[in-house]
């Protein structure tokens, strides 16, 4: 006789420091697929969490940005590899996520890896596009570096939950910044899941943490906390960006504010976001005789 077999159901966390807690509040949400089907359980990341994962991103930071450029890149490397290697789960998550077919869900994961590839390649190449020799009148050399902000605040996009995901958060980690990342609230699964291949990915602990819950709950903390030195509001509506840059003005943050329309992230990224959390550096050495 045949026994009906109940499923193991998974249970989602969050990923902060390089762990996987659950929200120190208890608190959970339904994640439903585009048919309003239950699909799990995700944590509700407090204030306290977003907290905490600000401190695991400050700590991790001076390791990361002190890593050659061409290790951060064989990293990134790294995570496409093992990103592939899950392609399958991704790809029914981000179809449950947001109601694609199987060929446009594998079309998606596809682009997501190929990205983290495209951001892999660029660690060690950015500062020739970001750096110069200026010509000064005098004894010296001028040269100006770009360097890490240091800790990023990232709304994930809503409409994308793994390409959009990886497309602003890829290119904050390969220019040496770390990331404390709110995922999109109604799709947070394909994000979360994207912690346990970065726990395996040789990516330290603390470069990445992921938030999963309400965005209007977390971000505010982030825009004030002053530990957190830029904030990507890619993921945020109208009036939502425009408070948390009210707050984040308060601080002197670095703000990056998204474009009205709708982002195309199937279309090439560009270097923009590469840019967007550089700091440039300048020094004036002597020149020898």
């Amino acid at each position: 006789m045949s026994e009906t077999r109940l499923s193991v159901l998974k249970t989602y966390k969050l990923f902060i420091g390089g762990s996987f807690p659950r929200s120190e509040s208890g608190r959970v949400y339904e994640v439903t697929d585009s048919r309003g089907q239950w699909l799990a359980n995700a944590p509700r990341a407090s204030r306290k969490d977003a907290r905490d994962a600000v401190t695991a991103a400050r700590a991790a930071f001076p390791r990361w940005s002190g890593t050659t450029a061409y290790l951060r890149g064989q990293v990134l490397y790294r995570v496409a590899e093992m990103l592939q290697g899950r392609g399958e789960q991704f790809r029914a998550e981000v179809a449950a996520a947001e109601g694609l077919s199987k060929s446009a869900a594998r079309a998606a994961v596809d682009a997501a890896i190929d990205r983290w590839v495209w951001y892999a390649g660029w660690t060690d190449k950015v500062a020739q596009i970001a750096g110069a020799a200026n010509p000064v009148a005098g004894p010296y050399l001028n040269l100006s570096t770009p360097a890490p902000t240091g800790v990023v605040a990232v709304l994930a996009p809503r409409d994308s939950s793994l390409l959009g995901l990886v497309s602003v958060l890829a290119p904050v980690v390969a220019t040496g910044n770390t990331a404390v990342v709110v995922t999109a609230g109604t799709a947070p699964l394909p994000a979360l899941t994207l912690g346990e291949v970065l726990a395996t990915s040789d990516v330290p602990g603390g470069v990445v943490n992921l938030l999963s819950g309400r965005a209007a709950e977390l971000a505010p903390t982030l825009a004030a906390h002053q530990d957190v030195n830029a904030i990507d509001l890619t993921g945020a509506d109208e009036e939502l960006a425009a408070e948390l840059e009210g707050v984040a003005a308060e601080n002197l943050k670095r703000v990056r504010r998204p474009r009205r329309s709708a982002e195309d992230w199937t279309a090439d990224p560009g270097t923009g976001r590469l840019l967007a959390f550089l700091e440039t550096k300048t020094v004036w050495p002597p020149m020898g005789v």
